[in-house]
């Protein structure tokens, strides 16, 4: 028997609530200072429901960052401190795959210009630093979109160099650090920051940039089935560096802004995952702006940061069911962020 981080127990000693602090270990070699009694601050007790992180990024200073920060999805505020990624100074990578407890990370641009392949992972209830995975994706690349089904965690598409745009799929299973990832198949065609939505069942991914080309195609996998995209419908309007991370929940998804060639755009499309068809209008962004963090709960789906072309700190949120404008959410705690890779573990995957 294994006990995972995030676990809890109650302590018949102290009669305290206590919760699981180290890494997955069989249950006959727990350590007693792994377990830790639930505070009223403890990141569990305050935040609650769906969480949502940012990992990563880049800021208007010319600075590549290696900050995560977290937000409770189902409420309002400004966005809180969590941890910080291995590799620092990293921007452009993957949105992040999740199940209930663990989300993963992948990919990047280092700066001043290496192109990543690691993964690393956090435990979504608490906070800290993130651990390496142990083994990496199977082609350095930044920009990649991500679906997760709370079992496989894919990695779609991607770029490596000003010229250079790929079509690989990978995946992985969450819980198995130290397992490579392997190819499950190939996009309809090469782009990086595609947009990304799923349910458990199937995996989407809209819209993209293969320089110079802006794309309105949408692809479809199966989650559970290795082998190549098919073609899903277009969205409503060519554009590229579409929020990275999922956005929907087991029914709808929405995809956030992003860059038609020429400019940045508001635009919020939506579609119904388990329809083949075109993307609907759903509304219009804040302000115009693309590659912001993407998070969401089975009724809101959030933009954290993101770029227009100013780099921008603030949060805004939709209720997916819905149709209609982005509210205004909070701002980022730490500074104006873009090319960061949102998670949460209340998307419609899981």
């Amino acid at each position: 028997m294994t006990v995972k981080p995030g676990a809890f127990r109650f302590n018949t000693d102290s009669m305290k609530l206590e919760i699981f602090r180290g890494a997955d270990v069989g249950i006959g070699t727990l350590a007693a200072g792994q377990w830790e009694e639930i505070q009223a601050t403890s990141p569990e007790i305050q935040t609650g429901g769906t969480r949502g992180l940012l990992m990563g990024g880049y800021n208007p200073s010319n600075t590549y960052l290696d900050e995560i920060v977290y937000i409770n999805v189902d409420t309002t505020g400004n966005s809180l401190s969590f941890g910080e990624l291995i590799v620092s100074d990293r921007n452009h990578v993957a949105g992040g795959v999740s199940d209930k407890t663990r989300a993963v990370n992948a990919g990047g641009l280092k700066h001043p210009g290496t192109y990543v392949a690691d993964m690393e992972f956090v435990t979504m209830a608490s906070t800290g630093n993130a651990t390496d995975f142990g083994v990496d994706i199977t082609q350095a690349r930044a920009g990649m979109g991500a679906l997760s089904n709370g079992t496989r965690g894919i990695f779609a598409g991607g770029y490596n160099g000003p010229s250079t745009r790929y079509d690989i799929i990978d995946y992985i299973t969450i819980q198995s650090t130290g397992v490579a990832a392997q190819d499950f198949g190939d996009l309809t065609v090469s782009r990086q920051n595609p947009g990304s939505i799923c349910s458990s069942t199937r995996g989407i991914l809209s819209g993209g940039r293969s320089s110079p080309t802006y794309y309105n195609t949408i692809d479809y996998v199966t989650m559970s089935t290795l082998g190549n995209a098919a073609d899903f419908g277009d969205l409503t309007a060519t554009r590229g560096l579409i929020t990275l991370g999922v956005t929907s929940n087991s029914v709808r998804g929405v995809i956030f802004g992003g860059y038609d060639g020429s400019s940045y755009v508001d635009n919020i499309d939506y579609v119904t995952i388990a329809t083949l068809g075109n993307a609907t209008d759903f509304g219009n962004l804040t302000q115009a702006k693309g590659v912001g963090g993407g998070v969401a709960s089975p009724t809101r789906a959030v933009m954290m940061g993101g770029v227009s072309p100013t780099y921008r700190d603030s949060i805004e949120y939709i209720q997916i069911m819905s149709t209609g404008d982005a509210i205004d959410f909070g701002d980022l705690n730490t500074q104006a962020t873009g090319h960061g890779s949102g998670v949460s573990n209340g998307h419609g995957g899981l």
